[in-house]
């Protein structure tokens, strides 16, 4: 059970609000105790947080006594670093602009527009995202927002904001937030005292191709609880939670410029045990990086080229080094998307055009004809499944996309790993450790005695009555007893 801790200044800050034995002053914080085995979330609404005022440096010992703490010193610091907040607002949402548009005008404030915040809560509609995402990157309690029109909005300042710099109006608004807050976030339901540990399963309910199906998701939590792991499944707006569990695991595809990637940073930095680690997610997602690292270690892959974007003779390098057919790849594409394959050297212009005009970098590999590719499963170091993914009937990849956003895929055969090739496993398992020692699934072809790795993905699908065809519910179970094994390691440390 978390034990919430609210400081303020003085006393007479709270005034407003309901008494609450969660609230104490500065001085009580830091003449109290240190340390104690409860996980304590605390909430600074000191009134200033520049560098060595009270808020600063309550945020500071919150961190020395390893509680979990709102904002946070590196929050604080990078609030008062302009240049990491002085961001055009051209690319977002319609709406916010016309409402900054139309409030600028509005007050006669000579293109200026101030806005405060509550927990990432906002009482203008047309801001929630806006708020929602600088809550995500700077999340404080209260955060003033001053918006600055030039040739485009831009945000001007930002800083913390005190219960006692409140209007009676926006007290409520701050009132009604932290409840939301303090309730959903850092008080945790009476159901979940029996677990050890607690672990944030990130997913995407819209996503079209997920991971992980339904079925599979219900079985990770099953197997989680049986070994006293409460699983609880969040989504992208969980952001500001993930101090609340011992670990992350990301079952929604990843990729650098993405939620996904700023979690897996967000819940290492918070001393969570995370798969999919953001190293794991920056080595893999890229397929330029992954040819590469791959080429320098000796793993065996199809013939490679990293072309640029400003290289005159593309054409003519493909053709000498690979031929055709050659198989064309943007370096951030997943599930057969970004990928093409070109017969000629009028299509390979065709595709590295349209290519070029998504990515500096681009991919082409010489196409290795097979019936399917292996998949292997690696979790810390050792195989755990083996798949074999057939090609879409008539198609030369294992999905298909159509026009209208089907997607079609062939058949799949899961097979003990100790009944794949050795030269299969050995190749994944070499792969993987140039990785790290996360959750992985390592695409093989095998062709004759010829074995290329193709690539390796940091965030396999697990599906139910696919991967876990040969092991049921033992392939889930593998999975939580990695985590807990982790866990319970870093609570030993």
């Amino acid at each position: 059970m978390s034990k919430l801790l609210i400081v303020v200044d003085q006393a007479s800050d709270w005034a407003p609000f309901f008494p609450s034995d969660d609230v104490q002053t500065f001085e009580q914080y830091l003449h109290g105790t240190q340390r104690d085995s409860t996980r304590t979330r605390v909430i600074n609404l000191c009134q200033s947080a520049r560098y060595l005022s009270r808020g600063y440096y309550c945020s500071l010992l919150a961190e020395a006594r390893r509680h979990q703490v709102l904002p946070s010193v590196a929050t604080l610091n990078d609030l008062s670093r302009k240049g990491l907040f002085s961001l055009e607002l051209s690319e977002l949402d319609s709406e916010a602009l016309r409402w900054l548009d139309q409030a600028a005008d509005d007050q006669g404030s000579a293109g200026k527009v101030m806005v405060r915040t509550y927990f990432g809560q906002v009482e203008v509609p047309e801001l929630k995202r806006v708020a929602r995402s600088l809550f995500d990157r700077f999340a404080c309690p209260i955060l003033e927002v001053q918006f600055k029109r030039r040739r485009s909005w831009q945000i001007e300042s930002m800083r913390p904001v005190s219960p006692g710099d409140l209007t009676e109006t926006e007290q409520d608004a701050f009132a009604a937030a932290l409840d939301r807050f303090s309730s959903i976030v850092w008080r945790k339901p009476k159901g979940r005292r029996r677990y050890r540990f607690d672990l944030a399963m990130l997913t995407n309910p819209d996503e079209q191709l997920p991971p992980s199906d339904k079925v599979a998701l219900a079985r990770f939590i099953k197997a989680g609880r049986k070994l006293g792991i409460n699983v609880e499944q969040i989504t992208k707006r969980d952001y500001s939670r993930l101090p609340e569990y011992d670990g992350l695991f990301i079952r929604e595809t990843t990729a650098i410029d993405h939620h996904t990637y700023r979690f897996a940073r967000k819940a290492e930095s918070e001393g969570l045990v995370v798969i999919d680690d953001p190293v794991s997610i920056l080595r893999c997602t890229n397929k330029v990086f992954l040819a590469d690292l791959l080429t320098a270690n000796r793993v065996p892959t199809p013939t490679t080229l990293i072309l640029s974007k400003d290289q005159k003779d593309n054409v003519q390098q493909v053709m000498q080094s690979i031929g055709f057919p050659a198989v064309v790849k943007i370096p951030d594409g997943s599930f057969s998307r970004g990928i093409s394959r070109v017969e000629n050297e009028g299509e390979l212009r065709v595709a590295l055009d349209q290519l070029f005009r998504q990515s500096a970098l681009v991919l082409v590999q010489e196409y290795l004809y097979t019936d399917y590719d292996w998949r292997i499963g690696v979790l810390g170091g050792r195989a755990i499944y083996a798949c074999k993914y057939y090609m879409v009937k008539g198609h030369w990849q294992i999905y298909q996309h159509g026009g209208d956003a089907q997607v079609n895929s062939g058949g799949f055969e899961t097979l003990p790993t100790y009944e794949a090739p050795r030269k299969v496993i050995q190749a994944a398992l070499n792969a993987t450790r140039l990785i790290g020692s996360g959750l992985y699934g390592v695409d093989i072809k095998q062709s004759g005695q010829r074995i290329a790795v193709i690539e390796v993905n940091d965030n396999p699908s697990i599906e139910a009555g696919v991967e876990d065809r040969f092991l049921g519910g033992e392939l889930y179970t593998l999975i939580m007893q990695e985590f807990l094994a982790r866990m319970e390691e870093k609570r030993r440390r």
